[in-house]
């Protein structure tokens, strides 16, 4: 065989075995892609329930900020009306459930109500010069019940003390 015969031949059969690795890389095979497939999977396994939680944790965290407003509004209601009691400044102050404008007293003393607020509620105490205690329920997906009185800050429950009266035994 003549050697520029073998090396014209072989220099085709290379460039023939280059070309076949380049075309043969061109796509995933069907196991790069199934296991593609199953580690988006296990991440959105482990993801939508941390972000399920995380929405769930914000509502609850507007439940408190709007108890924590309506607090703020009622301490300022009753030192701008000395005479005032905590039923009437609670009656002027707490939104009813349902609302979704707030009225002119309201926004004058700063009460916010969230999107997140399922209701709030007024527990009376036994006499209205002792005490607050006003209920928030969250639209998380547990619907958690939080509580704020005029001596507390908010707090996981709905019971407040005996009948709204945070200052009964103390």
């Amino acid at each position: 065989m003549d050697t520029a015969m073998y090396f014209r031949l072989m220099g085709k059969l290379n460039a023939r075995r280059k070309g076949l690795l380049e075309e043969g890389e061109k796509g995933f095979t069907l196991i790069e892609l199934l296991v593609v497939v199953i580690i988006i999977g296990i991440l959105a396994a482990i993801a939508i329930p941390v972000y399920l939680g995380i929405q769930d944790n914000a509502k609850d965290s507007a439940v408190k900020s709007d108890l924590t407003n309506i607090k703020t509004a009622v301490i300022g209601y009753m030192n701008d009306n000395p005479t005032a009691t905590y039923t009437t400044a609670t009656a002027a102050l707490v939104p009813a459930t349902g609302t979704t404008t707030l009225s002119d007293v309201q926004k004058k003393y700063g009460v916010t109500l969230s999107d997140n607020t399922a209701s709030l509620n007024t527990i009376a105490a036994s006499t209205s010069t002792t005490g607050f205690c006003i209920v928030g329920v969250s639209k998380s997906s547990g619907g958690l019940n939080f509580n704020i009185t005029d001596s507390t800050g908010t707090k996981k429950g709905a019971a407040c003390g005996a009948d709204g009266d945070t200052k009964l035994g103390s």
